[in-house]
């Protein structure tokens, strides 16, 4: 359970929407300690929470509309197109400005693999901004300097997959099965065979198949869009307790809004 020590902004909270977190978890993995994992995770990043968001999140509770007034106008760019880095996109901001924006979104930009990162959607850390567009103190830095200008920032969320260089598929091509728990790896062509008989392509032509073999592993493991992106097994509920702990530590860093990208692949 969270701890006592959370005060009551949190735990009130929680207590609103707990049986509804709790329906929807146990149904689909039935396991209490990995729940009481994930409240223990969620009551950490609110401790760990600046007091500006907090106050922000007071504004956002009390105004649950506010993503949805027609007068929302947003831009979507990459960081390093637009700008070269956080720091230098920041400098830019009255341009924003100019454009009369409520909202910046901003694609892929955590740390990834280079050259092979499919434009960030291969993500090598999930808690850790790219090198060659900052760190991730320029994000929060970028972050509260938008809040000031009246723009929420938005960032894709890649939950589909990690780059095949993530530290959980490197533990995987290591041996270790606990980590090749947390992707779709298969001995044989049996079950991938079946998966390919119904289940269309993402690029036919620049990358067929939806399952690559593993050299390491000497397993197939499930890549539905690229061989160096695997995708992550749902089934386990650590993979969700761990992909929404780094959700909410970049929610900490102000990001205010996530676009989850490829959906319909999370759940197979």
């Amino acid at each position: 359970m969270v701890s006592a020590a959370i005060d009551n902004t949190f735990g009130n909270r929680l207590a609103r929407h707990h049986d509804e977190l709790d329906q929807l978890f146990m149904s689909l993995y039935d396991d209490r300690a990995a729940l009481e994992d994930l409240e223990q995770a969620m009551a950490a990043a609110y401790e760990a929470r600046p007091d500006d968001l907090k106050k922000l999140d007071k504004q956002r509770e009390a105004d649950p509309d506010w993503y949805k007034r027609g007068t929302m106008f947003g831009m979507t760019m990459y960081t390093d197109l637009f700008a070269g880095s956080l720091r230098k996109l920041a400098n830019r901001i009255p341009y924003l400005e100019e454009q009369h924006l409520t909202y910046l979104h901003l694609m892929p930009l955590l740390k990834m693999p280079h050259p092979q990162n499919d434009g960030g959607y291969a993500v090598e850390d999930f808690n850790t901004v790219d090198p060659s567009l900052g760190t991730n103190a320029d994000l929060a830095s970028l972050t509260k300097k938008l809040r000031k200008a009246g723009i929420s920032l938005c960032l894709d969320f890649v939950m589909n997959h990690t780059a095949s260089t993530h530290e959980w598929a490197m533990k995987a091509k290591a041996g270790d099965p606990e980590y090749q728990d947390y992707y779709f790896c298969y001995d044989d062509r049996m079950i991938p065979d079946e998966y390919e008989r119904t289940t269309p392509q993402v690029f036919p032509n620049t990358a067929p198949g939806n399952f690559s073999w593993c050299d390491e592993m000497h397993k197939w493991v499930l890549t539905s869009f690229y061989p160096f992106q695997w995708d992550l097994n749902y089934r386990n509920p650590k993979v969700l307790v761990a992909m929404l702990t780094s959700a909410l530590n970049l929610a900490n860093l102000g990001v205010e809004v996530l676009r989850i990208d490829a959906v319909p692949y999370i759940w197979k």
